[in-house]
């Protein structure tokens, strides 16, 4: 079973690494910047997709680290 794309959002004074379909966070940061890293290396290491949100809980940003059928055409990265 798949464990879930993470996702970087806002928890209290602070921001979490959380998957999809948890309550838990997989781990808690001061910055933003941090949790993505985090967040980050989750999904490279999981060829998963990783969800970064603004602090309104909008998703702002994704990547995606898995083998994709129909990669964007853009050269983001």
């Amino acid at each position: 079973m798949a464990k879930g794309n993470p996702h970087v959002v806002p928890r209290g004074d602070g921001w979490a690494v959380q998957r999809e379909h948890s309550d838990r966070a997989s781990s808690l940061h001061n910055t933003q910047t941090e949790a993505a890293e985090a967040g980050r290396r989750i999904a490279q290491r999981e060829h998963s997709e990783l969800f970064i949100h603004r602090p309104n809980g909008q998703i702002r940003d994704r990547d995606s680290f898995g083998k994709d059928p129909f990669p964007p055409r853009d050269n983001k990265h």
